[in-house]
């Protein structure tokens, strides 16, 4: 049975003229490990993402180095034709390299290769939101995406491309973007542990930009996670599901792509995301990434 998407926690949010979920899912967990190499259970695969599809998400994110192309080919064996309703935000600007690095690919005709392999292996006309990707493995690092960024704008007035985000960015490089072509998203790692892009989110918000963070658990030092364990064993939850809540009761534009192998995890996700947390709660959150 289709969920409405209005059930799914955090409601809508518009990605420039196309609405989704904010409750979304991240693809990337269904490659193999480390991302690389086809997932252990291919059906199990292609099953967490027709669940996904029915649980009412509407917002798929994924990257062709994921695999690489594995998960893309995925999306589209499971998904493929997409109802009208889905859209899939996919990356360039990386790819992967014999021992599972993550080297910047960023030179004009990459890009242009990376837009067009995902389309092909996504079986589709036009990308709905490519994200130009930053910075290495270690993070942002403060340098000029005015090359790169420019020639996805250029693919996108060729109609190959309907929305522009960045990711893995510093608030200078957004601010550099919005100066070359409008964007829709920006996707940078952020959770209670760490709140660096407190201000930008605030920012983004203001101009109805949506934040996508990623890693909703990563980084944590072991006195934070206890904190939050502790904080979630009170309210009967899970550390992931606190985690999740605390990020849709952040801020309106605060995006979630939680990925995961397990339809099981997929659904508990959900449901958790959707736990209230009261205004002592977040107190007592907030003062974890202090």
């Amino acid at each position: 049975m289709h969920t409405s998407t209005t059930s799914l926690p955090g409601g809508l949010w518009p990605l420039g003229d196309l609405t989704v979920t904010r409750f979304g899912y991240g693809a990337m967990q269904l490659a193999g490990p480390g991302v690389m190499g086809p997932p252990a259970d291919q059906d199990g695969a292609l099953e967490v993402l027709r669940e996904a599809v029915e649980l009412g998400i509407t917002h798929i994110d994924t990257a062709g180095a994921y695999g690489p192309r594995v998960t893309n080919r995925l999306i589209r064996e499971a998904l493929h034709p997409y109802p009208a309703s889905l859209h899939i935000v996919t990356k360039v600007g990386a790819v992967r390299d014999a021992q599972g690095g993550w080297p910047p690919a960023r030179e004009p005709e990459e890009l242009r290769r990376a837009v067009h392999e995902n389309l092909e292996d996504l079986g589709l006309d036009a990308l709905d939101v490519v994200n130009l990707r930053l910075g290495d493995a270690q993070g942002p690092r403060p340098e000029s995406l005015a090359k790169p960024f420019e020639t996805l704008a250029e693919l996108q007035q060729q109609g190959l491309i309907r929305h522009l985000g960045v990711s893995n960015a510093t608030a200078e490089q957004v601010a550099e973007a919005q100066e070359i072509a409008p964007i829709v998203c920006v996707q940078n790692l952020y959770n209670l542990a760490h709140r660096h892009d407190d201000a930008l989110i605030d920012d983004l918000a203001a101009k109805n930009i949506a934040y996508v963070p990623f890693f909703p658990l990563g980084g944590f030092t072991p006195l934070q996670s206890a904190a939050l364990s502790a904080v979630a064993t009170r309210l009967r939850a899970t550390p992931m599901s606190v985690a999740l809540a605390w990020l849709l009761q952040r801020s309106p534009n605060i995006l979630l792509i939680p990925g995961t192998s397990s339809v099981t995890h997929l659904r508990e996700n959900v449901v958790g995301a959707g736990l209230s947390l009261s205004d002592e709660d977040l107190a007592e959150l907030n003062a974890i990434g202090g």
